[in-house]
């Protein structure tokens, strides 16, 4: 009976994450209480699973990384990242973003380097982001701390066996397969779309605008209403009562609550406001200024999947959505009750508490570079890097406990107010938290209750005649098209239970197995829903899901022929 209760919890779960847009950690959190309501699980190993030593590493990390996006030393090594050359661009930006990926956030570093890169002197920003991306991903891999992946994993494994991963366990499987992946990044990019984004483009959105119903603009023509003379903004269409009107006719008359799509540069927004009779969303909303915000939905987000009047987006953020692009293309209608997406790219009238909401770094990546971000100075720089390097040499050799090293370094930046209170608050990983204990609550009662050893029971005897790296493939590219399918994290979440099961039916070392479901999750280059980073720069670049496919495919097989060789040649040789 408790084989058929996880198994109808888990496959509600898989349903889940597959073919709904709810949160992984939501889902995940709903199938832990299943789990605990149904006594397959006790609530004391549930609140053990919340203080495992890999979560607690993970949040601290996570934590640390607030201060580490501070650092200096991001702006001054973008700088020599253009050439002309873009072979030279490519791998130079490449072996930076892969290098910094390796110690520090991938996606505050795509976030950061990609606002740069766009303005390339030399190139168009479809030739470089995707590129960035994949590197930033590719050193994720690098180290135990490159990527949230590589530490759910290993609390999942501190878990069943009483310790995680070595902090280098990952590098000698994957550098070589890195190093590789980067000269072909830098060989293949010429394949990448050449689209040109000029300043003007960059800046295109659709605007929309509301005629007032008592307005002087009520009965004109558009000719006469002066909309046909805005020199960067352009009418598109007219959406009254339910009917589009478009094209629109110089002689169109216009009627009160007329919604206008404007399409141009959004920059010049102010040149709506001085039309008499004519109200902007964000003028509405008392939040018009001249420069806006430019952000990116984040998987996960509050308003992923919901209206912006759902969610109640003006009292929430402090802002208002004036423009929005979505798998590259302008999204025109009514904003205020267009569903919105993970990956949509949003142009922000901002207030001036915009910047200090603790949700934002929950539901957006922030691509503005006139942010308050407050970045060290070169002397705090020196030091936290300092204190940083010294923790992951020290935790390497095994000296160090990394999760103490971090604490440490925590209170550190906390008490040289590097770091403040309100900014831990703000950044708390709660979903990551939430998302990791529950995976742990159900991966405990799939192994409990037998019900992966009954099924692998029936398996075995067509595997009997095979060897254990038969079962090591199945399960990486099963996680891999999981994490093209899901999230990274909810794909790991989901397929640690199964190789562990693996590695248990073959009676072989565990190691391979969870480290090959760590390396499939992280492998996200077909899809820009997979990884967060590749959600930052589609949009960005223009790309299509076609762009992904083409340019990401040699990745991929690349990326995993050369994992999988490097786990048999380590622990099957």
């Amino acid at each position: 009976m408790e084989e058929v209760t996880i198994g109808g919890i888990v496959s509600l779960l898989l349903i889940g994450l597959i073919f709904t847009r709810t949160s992984a950690s939501i889902l995940f959190l709903t199938a832990a209480l299943a789990c605990l309501f149904t006594g397959l699980v006790d609530m004391a190993s549930f609140w053990e699973k919340a203080t495992n030593e890999g979560v607690v590493t993970l949040i601290l990390l996570m934590l640390c990384a607030v201060a580490l996006e501070r650092l200096p030393w991001l702006g001054l090594l973008s700088r020599g990242l253009d050439s002309p050359n873009l072979h030279v661009a490519t791998s130079r930006l490449a072996i930076v973003a892969a290098s910094l990926s390796a110690v520090m956030n991938n996606t505050a570093i795509v976030a950061a380097l990609a606002h740069l890169l766009r303005r390339s002197s030399y190139h168009l920003p479809s030739q470089l982001l995707l590129p960035l991306s994949y590197a930033a991903i590719l050193g994720g891999t690098l180290t135990l701390i490159g990527t949230s992946t590589n530490l759910i994993v290993s609390s999942f494994l501190a878990d069943r066996r009483g310790h995680g991963f070595a902090f280098d366990d990952f590098f000698w499987v994957s550098a070589p397969v890195v190093l590789a992946a980067i000269v072909v990044l830098t060989g293949l990019s010429y394949r990448l779309p050449k689209r040109q984004v000029t300043e003007e483009a960059r800046n295109e959105y659709a605007l929309e605008a509301v005629v007032e119903p008592s307005g002087d603009l009520v009965g004109m023509s558009v000719r006469e209403a002066g909309l046909r003379d805005l020199e960067t903004l352009y009418l598109g269409e007219i959406e009254r009562a339910g009917r589009i009107i478009q094209p629109v006719s110089p002689g169109e008359i216009l009627q009160g609550d007329d919604r206008l799509i404007f399409v141009g540069d959004i920059t010049d927004v102010a040149r709506l406001a001085r039309i008499g009779g004519l109200t902007t969303f964000a003028e509405e909303q008392g939040l018009m200024r001249s420069s806006l915000t430019e952000v990116v939905v984040a998987p996960g987000s509050i308003i992923d999947g919901r209206t912006p009047r759902d969610v109640g987006f003006r009292a929430r953020f402090d802002a208002a959505i004036v423009g929005l692009k979505r798998d590259g293309e302008t999204v025109s209608g009514k904003l205020g009750r267009t569903t919105l997406r993970a990956g949509d790219l949003l142009a922000l009238a901002t207030g001036d508490d915009f910047t200090q909401r603790k949700n934002l770094g929950r539901n957006f990546f922030l691509l503005s570079t006139d942010l308050d971000v407050r970045l060290m100075t070169t002397w705090q720089g020196m030091v936290v890097t300092a204190v940083l390097l010294l923790v992951i040499g020290l935790a390497a050799v095994g000296v160090l406990n990394l999760s103490l090293g971090l604490m440490a370094m925590l209170t550190t930046l906390w008490g040289a107010n590097i770091v403040s209170s309100d900014d831990l608050r703000r950044r708390f990983p709660f979903d990551v938290w939430i998302l990791v204990t529950s995976a742990l609550v159900v991966a405990q009662a799939l192994i409990d209750t037998q019900l992966l050893s009954l099924g692998l029971s029936y398996l075995m005897p067509l595997l009997t005649e095979q060897s254990p790296v038969l079962g090591l493939i199945i399960i990486f590219l099963t996680t891999l098209l999981m994490t093209e399918l899901m999230t990274n994290n909810a794909a790991a979440a989901l397929m640690f239970p199964f190789g562990y099961a693996t590695a248990q039916a073959f009676n072989v070392d565990v190691m391979p197995f969870a480290l090959s479901v760590a390396f499939a999750a992280s492998g996200s280059f077909l899809t820009p829903y997979g990884y967060a980073t590749n959600l930052i720069v589609q949009n960005l670049g223009g790309y299509t899901r076609g762009d992904y496919l083409r340019f990401g495919f040699p990745i991929s097989l690349l990326y995993s022929i050369g994992i999988l060789s490097m786990l048999v040649a380590i622990y099957f040789p």
